[in-house]
């Protein structure tokens, strides 16, 4: 029993260890949306919006920022799976819209984005 319950430990702290290195690269990875985007406490918009509390938000929502009637009219409401598959290729998901970026092509770098972005909830603050 106590051998299981120490396996157990273990391999959740591994996972937490793995979840804050995929924090870390996403963060890094940020570094290429941080001249159009923010994220954070007292997060603006740029070129383009910020991305606080995005997880779960709908396409076109942000607050005070003037999206392409292809976005605001996308139907999108960003999780996962939808935005590993947009920042691929934005123009492809979203056609006409605004947003000009070759894409984020590594599924593992895209996962390690949205683990860093969806740890900010609508004000700022990391949940």
């Amino acid at each position: 029993m106590k051998l299981l319950f120490a396996s157990t430990a273990l391999i959740a702290a591994m996972i937490q260890v793995a979840q804050a290195q995929d924090v870390a690269a996403g963060e890094q990875s940020f570094k290429k949306c941080f001249p159009c985007h923010s994220v954070g406490e007292g997060a603006k918009n740029k070129v383009g919006p910020e991305l606080n509390g995005l997880d779960g938000r709908h396409s076109g929502t942000a607050p005070d920022f003037s999206y392409s009637d292809a976005n605001k009219n996308s139907g999108l409401t960003w999780d996962e799976a939808t935005f590993k598959d947009y920042i691929k290729d934005p123009r492809a998901k979203i056609p006409n819209t605004k947003m000009i970026f070759p894409g984020i092509k590594s599924e593992k770098e895209a996962g390690d984005l949205w683990a860093y972005l969806k740890q900010f909830g609508p004000d700022g603050k990391k949940k």
